[in-house]
């Protein structure tokens, strides 16, 4: 698609520029990359605001239409005669450093480093404006007013960067931004738990709580008749066969407000519509469900996996399948993968115990972080926990106070609980950093506009654009913003809620303690002779879903 400026047609959307980036912004001596960016100047007008946006964790190269008034961006840009930018970030995609995804690569792979990516982008790009629009070379945020938007990751990267680079961003928007890192995030699960049909998360409890007594308690015979019920007699150890049963809550992140049911109420059905007729909200109960969900697993895993061997499919216990060193570039699992183990965490594993669970307890923190050791052994070589607590420390987490600094979040969003809308600490919004929480929205709904048939959806785009110009009207060129103290209005926080009441577990909770060691007796940890690539892999992390297009 090629935008219009006056009658006049522009580079298509998809044109792919390229930045001069440092390697290593502490070393700047090692040189540079070459780090992909799109680029439109449909709606600018001299002195205007760069509104700069990248997808992170993700190729860039369908993400265009961030470029666009039908998403956030080109809906700032639009009104206030701006310019837009998509900058794809470091290692992800076609942007990176180093030939390879090796840990050794990867040293330069840090949240510091993308978000000095940034910085150093807004600072010395040479926009390919046409000479009678604009003096490319000549816009940088002492010129113009630079805004700087993201969404989940990218929305975590707005405000880490305007907090650990002040005064270079003029304003920005963070939409379901995961500012606090958290090793152990069971609370992934929990907006699911609470949205979901009643009776379908009464009978999910039922069957994870079943499957978890047995593969701990139960007899080897018991626990191999569970995994073959279930479709997956050939997956090994059974935290895998359990750990398996989250790839039907995932499908929650998919969510939008115009997909209709999608693949996840398509499971809830499976479960509580029997005979044409749906239970009630207590759900049908142990018997019904076990059977239903194992019929739907089983369906499941085959296409899943094909005539890939289960556990290469499915299993996480083989250090020699070659998923795991698999090290070329735009593999963006495995550079997503290095950061939860070295700087987030982010692993969605069962609640504590006294709480409601739906997903297995089988699956803890030191499941995922064994991992770790597989993928980057060089770096690993040992199961280690995630830096969490120098993360949260250096880039402010929850607890973050910048001035223009809009944040949009939504109830039904999984990732809620790592937001500035966390039941651990929801924050109370300023007309300074407001924050505004969906109730019709899902993950990052508002950055669409297609989705604004949700009237909440419709309002805060609304309330975005009005909050942005006049921010924008704010800019003095050549007067470098400061940081300003927004007092203890904007760092208070609103009581934990629950649907209960009863109020939540401690946000230091430690997960179960499992020994996987009985769980697993009897079965063989050799690793297969093959470790042959497999042509599909069970999705491990919630974050690899296909992008949104617009």
């Amino acid at each position: 698609m090629r935008p219009l400026r006056n009658g006049t047609e522009l580079p298509p959307y998809s044109t792919i520029y390229y930045f001069d980036q440092l390697i290593d912004h502490n070393k700047p001596e090692l040189g540079t990359f070459q780090q992909r960016y799109m680029f439109t100047w449909e709606y600018y007008q001299k002195g205007g605001p760069i509104i700069l946006s990248t997808p992170g964790e993700s190729n860039a190269a369908n993400y265009f239409g961030y470029l666009t008034n039908r998403t956030i961006p080109g809906l700032i840009a639009q009104p206030n005669h701006g310019a837009t930018v998509v900058l794809e970030h470091r290692f992800f995609g076609l942007s990176n450093p180093y030939p390879d995804l090796s840990a050794t690569s990867f040293r330069v792979h840090t949240i510091e480093q993308a978000t000095a990516d940034l910085v150093y982008f807004a600072r010395n790009v040479h926009l390919p404006f046409p000479d009678d629009v604009e003096d490319g070379s000549n816009v940088g945020p002492k010129k113009n007013p630079w805004i700087l938007v993201g969404g989940s990751y990218s929305g975590a990267l707005v405000s880490w960067t305007m907090v650990s680079h002040p005064g270079v961003f003029h304003a920005g928007y963070s939409s379901s931004g995961v500012v606090q890192a958290i090793s152990y995030y069971w609370g992934y699960f929990e907006p699911i738990r609470q949205y979901m049909p009643k009776n379908c998360s009464a009978d999910v409890e039922r069957v994870i709580n079943y499957m978890d007594l047995t593969f701990t308690f139960g007899s080897k015979k018991e626990k191999d008749a569970l995994k073959t019920k279930f479709g997956m007699p050939n997956v090994t150890h059974y935290d895998d066969v359990a750990g398996t049963l989250r790839n039907q809550l995932w499908a929650w992140q998919s969510l939008t407000p115009a997909s209709g049911g999608g693949e996840f109420f398509t499971f809830c059905d499976a479960l509580e519509v029997k005979n044409g007729t749906s239970a009630g909200p207590n759900g049908w109960g142990l018997k019904h469900a076990l059977a239903a969900w194992a019929q739907y697993e089983t369906k499941y895993v085959a296409n899943l996996c094909g005539n890939t061997p289960q556990d290469d499919c499915l299993g996480t216990y083989d250090p020699s399948l070659a998923y795991y060193h698999n090290i070329e570039v735009d593999n963006n699992y495995r550079s997503w993968l290095w950061f939860c183990c070295n700087e987030v965490g982010y692993w969605q594993d069962g609640a504590p115990l006294g709480w409601p669970s739906i997903v297995t307890r089988l699956v803890t923190p030191q499941y995922d972080e064994r991992q770790c050791t597989y993928w980057f052994p060089e770096a690993f070589p040992q199961a280690t926990r995630a830096k969490t607590l120098d993360t949260n420390r250096k880039y402010e987490g929850w607890d973050v106070s910048e001035d223009r600094l809009f944040f949009v979040n939504a109830n039904k969003d999984p990732w809620r609980e790592a937001t500035v809308s966390s039941d651990y600490h929801r924050r109370r919004s300023t007309s300074r950093q407001p924050i505004h929480v969906l109730t019709d929205g899902y993950h990052c709904s508002d950055l669409i506009t297609r989705f604004n048939i949700a009237p909440d959806i419709k309002k805060v785009q609304d309330i975005a654009v009005q909050t942005f110009t006049k921010w924008i009207k704010e800019f003095v060129p050549g007067q470098r913003n400061v940081r300003k103290d927004l007092g203890s209005e904007s760092t208070s926080y609103i009581e934990e809620r629950d649907e209960a009441g009863t109020g939540i577990p401690s946000v230091d909770s430690a997960p179960p303690l499992v020994n996987l060691g009985a769980v697993n007796s009897g079965v063989s940890a050799s690793p297969s002779p093959h470790g042959a690539s497999p042509s599909h892999v069970g999705p491990k992390n919630a974050w690899q879903l296909a992008p949104v297009q617009v």
